[in-house]
């Protein structure tokens, strides 16, 4: 088995791919494990770990081939993406569109994440393929995020909102940290 970690960020067709670890839907928080490539539910305190609250709104995972590096400010993992479409499995990987950026600081650690929405229209469940439509037609998903990012983890209340960007600062933001 290929560790998704080493797969391109970017497709042969010029599009971004996302790996996802956790499927929309679950409150299993799954993660591939770096050594192996194998994704399986993190653990903390040595047991399973559960989201004590809403499960995750969207599919989420990371930018393969990318690596939010510590000694530049990021949290020392890929790029987290998350994508707008039906519950996706583990170690799925889609191609992409960003269309916008959730910054959020977790620990004094940036911890950016990329929004995007499948690059195959029938995977879409919105027609958002930009940030103003996004922010005009979607306003809620965007007000759902941010509330679920700083309730989810009861055990960290040390997750700050900066602020959203559109979709040039997501592909910026990609760009920025790929290896």
């Amino acid at each position: 088995m290929t560790n998704l970690l080493h797969f391109p960020a970017i497709s042969e067709s010029g599009n971004f791919n996302a790996v996802i670890e956790v499927p929309a839907g679950t409150n299993h928080k799954i993660e591939i494990d770096h050594q192996t490539g194998e994704f399986k539910t993190s653990l903390r305190n040595g047991k399973p770990r559960l989201i004590d609250f809403l499960g995750y709104p969207l599919n989420y995972g990371f930018i393969p081939g990318t690596l939010m590096d510590k000694g530049r400010g990021g949290d020392g993992d890929p790029l987290d993406a998350l994508i707008i479409c039906e519950s996706l499995p583990s170690a799925y990987i889609v191609e992409f569109i960003p269309i916008a950026v959730l910054r959020l600081k977790d620990s004094d650690e940036l911890d950016s994440k990329i929004i995007g929405v499948p690059v195959d229209i029938a995977q879409r469940t919105i027609s958002a393929t930009n940030y103003e439509m996004l922010s005009n037609d979607y306003p809620a998903i965007m007000e759902i995020l941010v509330m679920w990012f700083l309730n989810y983890d009861k055990k960290n209340d040390l997750t700050q909102w900066i602020g959203w960007e559109d979709e040039q600062k997501a592909i910026n933001e990609i760009k920025k940290w790929l290896l």
